[in-house]
């Protein structure tokens, strides 16, 4: 990584979410997202990434689910992603605004057709009394689609988290990690619609 404060962060983070879906056995998509409600209260689950552009990193939800629900409380999020087979791992930190219907229309049709009714039966992070219960709103909702189209639900969407702040991390011996820093160095929108690309400072963090 001797040369990462040369490279742009998401053309790196791209070719090492590529060298870890060649090494990691399952998800290499796979990131710690941390939020936090409107009172600073933290909370943290695995979630997958689906999608990276110029502006982000992108993940869909149930937006009335705990997560959705800090989100539009405090939209600020961190990620991690751990590829242990590379010892490496990168640490984000930004806003969050909510992608565009068409964005999420796209992704939610490219979605197995299971997955797609599964997102109306599930009321995310409420009470569920039996599986029973989950499996009786699953063919429920089967059977209001039938062979139709399943569009996406109202409570369904995606999110991207503007970066502030990348981290990448490299395993070296006796603990002496190599760790940069890419900053921001404008408002983190200055991109948006294809307008000029961001800018970024980088610095080293000693391990």
């Amino acid at each position: 990584m001797s040369q990462t404060t040369d490279r742009d962060p998401y053309e790196l983070f791209q070719e090492w979410l590529e060298e870890a879906g060649k090494s990691e056995p399952n998800d290499p998509n796979a990131m710690s997202l941390a939020t936090a409600d409107a009172h600073g209260v933290p909370s943290v689950r695995m979630v997958l990434l689906k999608g990276i552009d110029p502006r982000g990193f992108v993940f869909y939800t149930n937006t009335e689910s705990r997560k959705g629900e800090q989100l539009d409380a405090n939209p600020n999020a961190a990620l991690c992603f751990h590829w242990k087979t590379l010892k490496r791992q990168v640490r984000v930190e930004g806003a969050v605004e909510r992608v565009t219907d068409e964005e999420a229309d796209a992704y939610f049709q490219s979605r197995a057709r299971e997955s797609r009714i599964g997102a109306w039966a599930s009321q995310q992070s409420r009470p569920l009394e039996g599986r029973w219960e989950l499996e009786k709103r699953v063919a429920q909702f089967a059977a209001k689609f039938g062979l139709g189209t399943v569009p996406r639900p109202p409570h369904w969407t995606g999110y991207r988290i503007l970066p502030r702040r990348i981290e990448f991390w490299q395993d070296k011996p006796f603990r002496l990690h190599e760790r940069v820093l890419y900053l921001r160095a404008d408002d983190g929108r200055a991109d948006e619609g294809g307008a000029a690309p961001a800018q970024w400072t980088t610095e080293r963090l000693y391990p």
